[in-house]
C-alpha cells in the first residue's frame, strides 16, 4: 500500500538571486485535520425504580429484635412435648398394665405435683435467673420421665409410676419465661407487648394440637415408649437452646421486696378466672371424647378437638396483629362475654343434629374466643404481678388453668355417665358464665411504686 511522503521527501530549496536570498518550500501547506473520532453517544442513565413498598406485620417487626428468633426457636421445641408426655403415659401405662383407671391415676397425680411444685421453681427462676434454673430442673424432669419410661418396661409396681411421673413436676413453665422475655425486651412498647402476648398464646394452641397428634403417631407407629423418649430429647434440647441466648434474658432479681403474687391486689379472683376457664377446656375434651364415641367415630375425637385448637390459634395471630382497643381490664370480660355465647354453638350442634361434622364446625368457631381470651387474661396478670415476680406469677396462672382443666374433666364426665354426651356441653357455657361473672368483680389496676416490668410508661391501662 502506498505511504504518504514525509516532510522529509520535501527539503526546503534556497537559491540567491542579486541580492535576495530566496528560499523555496514544497511541503503541502494544508494538511488535513486527522478525523475526529465521535465521542460515543451519551446512553441514558437507567431510570431508578422505586423499590417495591414492604408491607411489614406486627409480627414481622416482633422477630427483627435481635435474639428473639433464637429464643423462640429454643422455646417451641420446649413446648411442643407438653402436649405429649400426658398421652405417651396414658399409652404407655395402659397399654403395658391393661388399666386406663391406673395411667389416668399417674397423670392426675403428675399434674397435682406440678401444681404445688411449679409456682416454686418459677419464683427460683425470677431469683437467680432462666437459665441457671431452668436448665437443672428440665434435667431432674427429664430423669423422671426416663424412669417412667424404665419402670413401666420392666414391670416395676405400680407405686414407682406414680413416684416417677410426679419427679416431672419440676418442668419449668417455658411459655412463662418465654413472655417473661417479650415483656423485659418491650417494656417500652405495650403494642409490641400485645403481639408479644398473642403470639405465645397462639404458639401454646398449636403445640397443644400437634403433640397428641405425634405422641399417639410414635407410640403407634414405633414402640409404646417413643413417644416419652422423644418429647424428652425435645424438651432437654430447646430448653438448652433456649438457655443459651442470654442477651434476652430478663435480669434476675435475687432480692425483691415485692410481695407474692397471691396477695396482689386483683390476682386472686383472676386466678379463680383461670380456674375457671380451665374447666371450660377440660370439659370440652372429655364431653367431645364421649360424643364422638357414641356416635361411633371415638378414633375422630382428636382432629375433632385439633379444630377448636386451629380456630384458636387463628383467632390468637388476629387478635395479635391490630392494636388493643382500651385497657385490658374492660377487653377481659368482652372477651369472656364472647366465650360464653360461642361455647353454646358445639350444645346446639350435638342436641339439633348429633352430627359430628356439624360438632366439628361448631368447636371450630367456638375456638375463636379462647386466644383473645387467654392474651388478654395473661396481659392482666403481667399487669398485676409485682416487679421480681413476673415468672411466678403466670406460672400461678396456669396451676389455675390445670386445676381447672382437673375440675372440668371430672365434671364434664360424671355428667356423661350419669346423663347423656349432649348434656355434658353445658358444663363449658357455665364455666365460660362463671368466669364472666368472676371477672365483672376484677377491681381496676393501680401501678405500685417502680413498677416497670411488663409495660412502660405508654401503656394501655389505666394508671
Amino acid at each position: 500500500m502506498p505511504q504518504q511522503p514525509s516532510e522529509q521527501a520535501f527539503p526546503p530549496l534556497l537559491t540567491a538571486t542579486g541580492d535576495s536570498l530566496v528560499i523555496a518550500d514544497f511541503r503541502p501547506r494544508h494538511q488535513k485535520a486527522p478525523r475526529r473520532q465521535k465521542a460515543p453517544r451519551r446512553q441514558k442513565a437507567p431510570r431508578r425504580q422505586k423499590a417495591p413498598h414492604r408491607r411489614t406485620t406486627p409480627y414481622h417487626r416482633l422477630f427483627t429484635i435481635p435474639g428473639a428468633r433464637a429464643f423462640t426457636v429454643g422455646n417451641l421445641l420446649a413446648r411442643l412435648p407438653m402436649g405429649m408426655f400426658s398421652v405417651s403415659a396414658v399409652i404407655m401405662i395402659a397399654g403395658s398394665r391393661g388399666s386406663y383407671a391406673l395411667a389416668g391415676a399417674v397423670t392426675a397425680t403428675g399434674l397435682a405435683a406440678t401444681a404445688l411444685v411449679a409456682p416454686w421453681t418459677a419464683r427460683l427462676v425470677d431469683r437467680h435467673g432462666q437459665a441457671r434454673i431452668a436448665v437443672p430442673a428440665t434435667a431432674f424432669a427429664l430423669l423422671g420421665s426416663v424412669a417412667l419410661l424404665l419402670c413401666v418396661r420392666f414391670g416395676a409396681p405400680d407405686w414407682t409410676l406414680f413416684a416417677a411421673y410426679a419427679a416431672t413436676a419440676t418442668t419449668p413453665n417455658t411459655g412463662g419465661m418465654s413472655r417473661a422475655r417479650w415483656a423485659h425486651l418491650l417494656r417500652d412498647d405495650p403494642a409490641a407487648a400485645h403481639t408479644a402476648n398473642s403470639f405465645e398464646q397462639a404458639a401454646d394452641e398449636l403445640c397443644f394440637m400437634l403433640g397428641p397428634v405425634c405422641a399417639a403417631f410414635l407410640c403407634g407407629t414405633f414402640f409404646p415408649e417413643a413417644g416419652t423418649l422423644v418429647a424428652g430429647v425435645l424438651m432437654m434440647t430447646g430448653v438448652l437452646i433456649f438457655a443459651a441466648q442470654r442477651s434476652t434474658e430478663p435480669p434476675p432479681q435475687p432480692r425483691t421486696p415485692s410481695k407474692s403474687p397471691l396477695l396482689a391486689a386483683g390476682m386472686p379472683p383472676l386466678l379463680l378466672c383461670f380456674l375457671a376457664t380451665g374447666a371450660v377446656f377440660g370439659s370440652m375434651e372429655v364431653v367431645t371424647i364421649a360424643f364422638a364415641d357414641a356416635q361411633g367415630h371415638r378414633s375422630a375425637a382428636g382432629a375433632v378437638l385439633a379444630l377448636q385448637a386451629a380456630g384458636s390459634c387463628v383467632a390468637g395471630l388476629l387478635y395479635g396483629a391490630r392494636k388493643p382497643t382500651g385497657p385490658a381490664e374492660r377487653r377481659h370480660p368482652w372477651c369472656l362475654a364472647a366465650m360464653t355465647a360461642l361455647m353454646t354453638l358445639p350444645l346446639l350442634a350435638a342436641w339439633l343434629t348429633a352430627s359430628l361434622p356439624a360438632l366439628a364446625g361448631a368447636l371450630l368457631l367456638a375456638g375463636a374466643a379462647t386466644a383473645p381470651t387467654m392474651v388478654t387474661g395473661m396481659a392482666l396478670v403481667q399487669r398485676r404481678t409485682p416487679e421480681g415476680r413476673l415468672n411466678e406469677g403466670m406460672t400461678l396462672a396456669v396451676t389455675g388453668l390445670l386445676g381447672g382443666i382437673a375440675c372440668g374433666s371430672a365434671t364434664g364426665g360424671w355428667l356423661v355417665e350419669h346423663l347423656s354426651a349432649t348434656a355434658g356441653y353445658g358444663v363449658p357455657i357455665a364455666a365460660a358464665g362463671s368466669a364472666l361473672a368472676i371477672s365483672l368483680t376484677i377491681p381496676p389496676a393501680s401501678d405500685p411504686p417502680n413498677r416497670r416490668q411488663s409495660f412502660g410508661p405508654n401503656s394501655d391501662a389505666p394508671h
